[in-house]
């Protein structure tokens, strides 16, 4: 029998072809490591020539880094967040960072952080909600932390949201200028800052002109949730004119069944806005109004900071920055742009 050979391209056969020293193919292939333009873009030709790869695991020895950076996320289902995920996942790459994507709830958060602790992540993205047990495990891990789309009151994570007060008072606006007056509001989780953020702005918009909702109900952020208020209010007979859902999956679960079961019509007997900007609420059968909340802004703030955060050892941990969302008009607010 033969004895098989070892086909992998070597950083070796690279700089042989390239001309240069194995040194230079290393510093070309490490992050923020200098190299003259000249021999980058030998090495890079050649690479490509060899379909050369760079040994991940080799270079996080040299560098001390892994190059991974954890995604945390208790809940996938809604659209919103998956967004987000595409979105920094892809950033991350972009930045030639790898993303690990771990979920977390109340009964695996030991064994999540343990499992981001053997990946030896250099730094954390948390993209939605996670339980106390989960945030207290990771406060113990001291790498960089960043909330997307979350505000979290520790000294040791960054987080990046939509200025939701701001965002939900262009709603009420809105709907405050379509003539409204019989006003609901779907508000969200009472104990998440994204949610109360997002109540307290769009009451605002509504007293500054005098006027008072006419029902606030709580759900929580699900379909079902908002399936249920709407036969909650629907079935009461609370007459309103136009309802705003704290998010898009309630204000979809809403008018699926006020359209199914209730018989109203969208937006002739009801107006419904969302939050978000979710895909499905685009969807022809639903063309919701809705607002965007710029994740790709907030997700390049977020590699940034991580960046900068590896360069200095997290010493600017502890920061907050907003972004501005963006009104979305369709035709489930009577009009649409």
């Amino acid at each position: 029998m033969s004895e098989r050979r070892d086909t992998r391209v070597r950083s070796i056969d690279v700089a042989r072809l390239a001309g240069v020293s194995r040194s230079a193919v290393s510093r070309t292939f490490t992050p923020n490591a200098y190299v003259s333009p000249e021999t980058r873009s030998k090495v890079l030709k050649a690479a490509a020539a060899l379909n050369y790869h760079p040994n991940a695991m080799a270079r996080s020895l040299i560098t001390q880094r892994s190059g991974i950076i954890g995604i945390v996320s208790a809940d996938l289902q809604n659209p919103y967040y998956a967004k987000i995920l595409e979105v920094l996942g892809g950033a991350l790459r972009d930045t030639g960072l790898a993303p690990l994507v771990l979920f977390g709830d109340e009964t695996s958060s030991k064994s999540q952080v343990a499992q981001l602790l053997s990946y030896q992540v250099d730094a954390l993205v948390i993209i939605n909600a996670v339980t106390s047990t989960l945030t207290e495990n990771i406060s113990r891990m001291k790498v960089p932390v960043v909330a997307v789309n979350r505000y979290f009151r520790h000294d040791w994570v960054t987080s990046i949201t939509c200025d939701n007060q701001h965002a939900a008072e262009l709603v009420g606006n809105h709907l405050l200028d379509q003539g409204c007056t019989r006003i609901g509001l779907v508000a969200g989780n009472s104990d998440a800052s994204s949610g109360t953020d997002r109540e307290t702005g769009f009451l605002r918009a509504l007293a500054k002109r005098g006027v008072a909702p006419v029902v606030v109900e709580n759900g929580d952020y699900t379909h079902d949730s908002g399936v249920a208020i709407a036969r909650k209010l629907f079935g009461s007979g609370a007459s309103m004119d136009a309802i705003f859902c704290c998010n898009d999956l309630m204000a979809i679960g809403l008018m699926d069944v006020a359209r199914s079961e209730f018989g109203l019509r969208v937006p002739d007997d009801l107006l419904v806005a969302g939050f978000d900007n979710s895909v499905v609420g685009a969807w022809q059968s639903y063309r919701l109004t809705s607002v965007d909340q710029n994740v790709e802004q907030m997700v390049e703030l977020a590699v940034h900071y991580i960046q900068r955060a590896l360069e200095d050892d997290g010493k600017e941990a502890g920061q907050f920055f907003q972004v501005q969302g963006k009104l979305v008009v369709r035709e489930s607010t009577g009009r649409s742009h």
